[in-house]
């Protein structure tokens, strides 16, 4: 089974360069589960993973300001597999909508994939 959190959007203060500390940027984030109930038909929420804590464990990582989007996507991830037993694998992708550079158009996205070992 699968659950997805997509185009999470959040304001940070996420970057190494002063302006980024200072003015902040715009976020969207990813966030796929993969896992296997231990039941054939889920019918109660303590069966499955709770997409508003998933939610909520990501709204509070991405409040601490961090210079790197490579060290946020891991802690999402690694938080997703601690938090929830039954997930398998976590994919989680961060999109900065603006870089601070002259002339630069798009946008700039780091990702991770983690499986339970």
């Amino acid at each position: 089974m699968r659950i997805s959190l997509t185009n999470l959007e959040f304001f940070g203060l996420h970057g190494l360069y002063e302006a980024e500390k200072k003015i902040g940027n715009n976020f969207n984030v990813d966030v796929i589960i993969d896992f296997t109930p231990k039941v054939a038909v889920v019918d109660h929420l303590d069966q499955t993973i709770d997409y508003v804590k998933v939610y909520e464990k990501v709204k509070s990582i991405m409040n601490i300001p961090t210079p790197l989007l490579e060290t946020i996507v891991c802690n999402i991830a690694d938080q997703i597999l601690i938090d929830h037993p039954i997930a398998e694998k976590v994919f989680v992708s961060i999109t900065k909508q603006k870089l601070p550079l002259a002339s630069f158009e798009g946008e700039t996205t780091v990702a991770i994939e983690k499986s339970r070992q």
